[in-house]
């Protein structure tokens, strides 16, 4: 169904509960509502946006240590979709064979799950479109897998900043057969495309 902006505030303010964590991948919970997965490196700030989109403060657990979410977790919205929180790669203290391990579990995820119908693959705007960023988005296009760039943190730069780091993404997105054209540059900390967000994902329903 098509979704309107009224659609899209009262699926995101409404119920939003987590039903299922695993950081196994013979663990999944059954498929069954399409699945958003909030991808992105450590840090990138999946766990915020996912809680920010849900006006809420506790939905998604939020740490300020980097690679502390090991496990995917997955919440309901409304009976309409499943939210997923995946955890974050390319973390530099990690011990290679821990984030390995880890990786493996994201990519089996996203290279196999029948209900996935969207990745937001969340880019630190400060940062831009990483090395462990492109490994991503090419195991993506192989797997055809659709999904849109998400600039984070857009309210640590300066407006000019933010258009560049616009630009930027969207000439990397264009590049990836799987990618959208579409690319949500997004603040947690003060909502800035989070209502663009919420449309476009409602919109998967």
């Amino acid at each position: 169904m098509g979704a309107d902006a009224e659609f899209a505030r009262k699926l995101f303010a409404g119920p939003c509960d987590f039903f299922w964590g695993t950081g196994d991948i013979n663990s999944m919970p059954p498929e069954g509502l399409p699945e958003i997965a909030f991808v992105g490196r450590s840090n990138a700030g999946k766990s915020s946006l996912i809680n920010a989109l849900t006006g809420r403060k506790t939905v998604a657990r939020v740490s300020h240590t980097p690679g502390r979410t090991r496990e995917i977790n997955f919440f309901n919205l409304g009976g309409k979709l499943n939210l997923v929180d995946l955890p974050g790669y390319g973390y530099a203290k990690a011990s290679k064979e821990l984030a390995m391990e880890w990786q493996n579990t994201i990519f089996a995820y996203l290279a196999g799950r029948a209900s996935l119908r969207r990745v937001a693959l969340l880019i630190d705007s400060r940062r831009g479109v990483m090395d462990t960023d492109l490994a991503v988005m090419e195991l993506l296009d192989r797997t055809a897998v659709s999904y849109g760039l998400v600039l984070t943190k857009t309210d640590e730069l300066k407006p000019a900043q933010v258009e560049e780091a616009l630009a930027a993404a969207a000439t990397e997105a264009r590049r990836h057969t799987a990618a959208l054209e579409e690319i949500h540059a997004t603040s947690s900390r003060d909502g800035a495309g989070l209502t663009e967000l919420r449309l476009s994902l409602a919109g998967l329903t």
